[in-house]
Order: structure tokens, then C-alpha cells, then sequence
């Protein structure tokens, strides 16, 4: 099975174009269930690893009882949403094993994973959002580039990893556009706002600045990416989660602000303004309009806290 998971992770990463963290994520996933098969689990704090030793099984060995006993030996020290993360891993796997002709029967039929929680995104308010794009002050050494990052996340919906990877060349002054490369390498043209556009022509002279620098000490020099950190290298995703949680925080915002809650705030304020869901789902990059739907219920519950506080013979007004 160690070679079917190979040629799967293979698959994942060059064909569906996943990133390299979504394809480690299951490699563990299926390593973890190989190791159970084998009762022979080893865990630590970087997951199971996989026993040399272990019997090395194909997939057509997999029984419908083995993916069972996984799936019980991860109740109670896994949350649901992990529980069904796990199994949506062996789901793919062995649908590709059965492509490839390596699996007669699929051992996961008929086998139903835990119902999960209805997820609710977490968002700011329009105020809290623009505390917080009003944050980076004449105190912070990048609060130039930090003011463009946070609002090119707003103005766009990106997710932090799309940010990150941004070229200078993506983003077209001229007419507002910035090419984006979302999950799977599928590519999106998102329109950007003004307050986007001149904040990341303010921070322009300061990259190139970082950069000469960067040249001076005699290190390879990064010409083409959008955003730079201190050293004049690509800034990392977990710094920009730094950097926005830390605004946060400066601008007052109770909850923690990550680069994700503003994709979020990007989408339900675009729905709470009468953006329709196939557009939402087109700028957000979404495969499936299912993923953004759960956006609806927020404007739901906006709609009739409007209806509350505004009509005459709401519950509110009768009370």
C-alpha cells in the first residue's frame, strides 16, 4: 500500500495541482490508517510514521472491517470534523486506487462518517474592518506594506497562501485586475479596489529599497515577488497571520483577526450589499457553490436584525 499512497500523493501534486501541505496532509492521513491496519502505530507530535517492518498490503487486501476499526480507534481523541477530514483521505485514495484498476470494491460503501457542526464563519464588522486597515501606524517600521496587505486581503478575498506567492506583475494598475493562482494552480482575474491599488503603490518604493539592500549583502535577490519581509525575501503566510493578528489586537478588535476572518468579512459584506452567490463564488474561487452558501445564512441573520429594528410590526416593535 506504502506504493499506492506514493503514486497517489504523486498524483495529487502534479495532476490535481494540490499544495505541498494539503498533499502531506494526506500522506498522514493514510499512513495513520496503514499503521492502524497493522496495529502497529507509532504517534508523536509530528503523527503517525510508518514502521519499515509493517507488512506491505495493497489496497484490494483493505476490508470494509478495517476501514471501520479506523474509524472507531479515532473516536474520542479526534474532534468530528477531523474524524470526517480522515475519512474523506481513504474516500479519494480509493477512488483513485480503483481508477488505476488497483482495488476491485470500494471498502468504504456504505460507511457514513460523523455529522458535523454547521461551520460558521468568523467576520468583522464594516467598523472593526476598517479599525483595522487604519491600524499599521507611523510607529511600525512596514506600515506600508503591512497597510497594502491587509487591504489587498480585504479588497480581494484571498486566502493568505495566494497573497504570499503574488508576483508584482499580477496586479495590473491600470485596470484594477489582479491574477490569481488558487488551489488546484486554477487561475482568477479579481477586481481591486482604489484603496488596494495606491496603498501597494505606496509600498512599492520601499520593497525596491529592500531589495537593492538584499543585493548589497550578496544574496539572491527575490525581483518578483509582491511582498518582501525585513531581509528582503518572500514574506511567509505565517507572517502575514502575525502581522494581522497583531492589528488587530492594536485596533481594539475583541475576537482574533486572522488573514482567513477577513476573507470571510470580504465575502459577507459583498452578500450583505446584494452581491449574488454565483459572483461571490467566481471572486472567492470556489469550486463548488456549496462552499459559498454557507455564507447565506450571515446575510440571513443580518436581514432580520434589519427587519427587527426596522418594521413597524416587528417582534421588536410590538415588544
Amino acid at each position: 500500500m506504502i506504493k499506492s499512497i506514493e503514486m497517489f500523493t504523486r498524483w495529487l501534486a502534479t495532476e490535481k495541482g494540490y499544495s505541498a501541505h494539503t498533499v502531506s496532509g494526506y500522506q498522514r492521513d493514510l499512513l495513520e490508517f496503514q499503521n492502524n491496519r497493522n496495529n502497529i502505530g507509532k504517534r508523536g507530535k509530528k503523527g503517525p510514521q510508518q514502521d519499515q517492518t509493517a507488512p506491505n498490503v495493497s489496497p484490494d487486501d483493505i476490508s470494509s472491517a478495517d476501514v471501520r476499526k479506523f474509524i472507531v480507534s479515532l473516536h474520542g481523541r479526534n474532534s468530528a470534523a477531523t474524524v470526517a477530514r480522515k475519512i474523506s483521505a481513504l474516500r479519494s485514495f480509493f477512488r483513485f486506487a480503483q481508477r488505476r484498476k488497483l482495488l476491485n470494491s470500494d471498502p468504504l460503501a456504505g460507511i457514513v462518517g460523523p455529522k458535523i457542526g454547521r461551520f460558521i464563519p468568523v467576520f468583522l464588522t464594516v467598523d472593526e474592518t476598517f479599525a483595522l486597515l487604519e491600524a499599521p501606524g507611523e510607529k511600525d517600521t512596514y506600515a506600508l506594506r503591512d497597510r497594502a496587505i491587509l487591504e489587498l486581503l480585504y479588497s480581494t478575498g484571498m486566502r493568505v497562501s495566494e497573497l504570499v506567492s503574488r508576483t508584482l506583475v499580477d496586479l495590473d494598475f491600470a485596470e484594477g485586475v489582479l491574477t490569481v493562482r488558487g488551489k488546484g494552480k486554477k487561475e482568477r482575474l479579481v477586481p481591486v479596489g482604489r484603496p488596494a491599488i495606491e496603498a501597494v503603490r505606496a509600498w512599492l518604493p520601499q520593497r525596491l529599497q529592500l531589495i537593492e539592500q538584499r543585493a548589497g549583502r550578496g544574496r539572491a535577490v527575490e525581483k518578483e515577488a509582491l511582498f518582501l519581509n525585513g531581509r528582503g525575501s518572500r514574506l511567509s503566510s505565517r507572517s502575514v497571520e502575525r502581522l494581522v493578528k497583531a492589528y488587530g489586537e492594536q485596533a481594539g478588535i475583541t475576537q482574533t483577526v486572522t488573514p482567513h476572518a477577513l476573507r470571510h468579512s470580504f465575502a459577507t459584506h459583498l452578500l450583505e450589499m446584494g452581491a449574488d452567490l454565483r459572483s461571490v463564488q467566481e471572486l472567492l474561487g470556489h469550486a463548488s457553490l456549496s462552499t459559498t452558501q454557507r455564507y447565506t445564512h450571515l446575510t440571513l441573520d443580518h436581514l432580520a436584525d434589519v427587519y427587527d429594528k426596522s418594521h413597524p410590526l416587528s417582534i421588536e416593535e410590538i415588544k
